[in-house]
């Protein structure tokens, strides 16, 4: 998800993180920590603080001090319908590295929350969804955008941005 899934869609943005969504349960916990904690810096005691309040925990990589973000699953209508239609992606040609990324609609309709939630000044969420705009235009389900953009209270700037890019 994050600036990583609007890169994927859109224009390419440098970025200082990455953030994923996890579906994620206590007993799985041993497990995550065992598979990164030979490369990043893992505090369990935030993992299960995220577990508790459906927010996000940091993993930091020991070498380049990269940060990875893990944003829990919500238990909410929007968020299991946006986990259950992501992609699976080859993220470099030539190898055989893949990633499950959002769907170009529903990281519009993520990054349009993110700039609605900060008080719509975050100006790199407004530049990511007029670049996956822009970029897909013809291949957006736009019923499904503007269903959900309605759901989420954010109809009016799926609105604006859609006539900013016609324009």
């Amino acid at each position: 998800m994050g600036s990583f899934a609007s890169s994927s869609h859109g224009f390419a943005r440098f970025t200082q993180d990455e953030d994923f969504i996890v579906k994620l349960d206590r007993f799985h916990i041993d497990q995550f920590t065992r598979a990164f904690s030979k490369d990043f810096y893992i505090d369990r005691r935030m993992i299960e603080s995220a577990l508790s309040g459906q927010a996000w925990f940091t993993i930091i990589h020991f070498e380049s001090s990269f940060k990875v973000d893990f944003f829990i699953l919500r238990k909410d209508r929007f968020s299991e319908v946006e986990f259950s239609r992501r992609l699976l992606k080859q993220l470099n040609p030539g190898t055989d590295f893949f990633a499950y990324i959002q769907t170009p609609e529903d990281s519009i309709l993520s990054k349009l929350v993110w700039y609605w939630q900060g008080g719509e000044v975050l100006e790199n969420q407004w530049r990511d969804v007029m670049g996956m705009l822009k970029l897909q235009a013809g291949r957006l389900d736009i019923e499904y955008l503007e269903k959900w953009a309605q759901e989420l209270g954010i109809s009016d700037l799926l609105k604006r941005a859609r006539q900013e890019v016609e324009t």
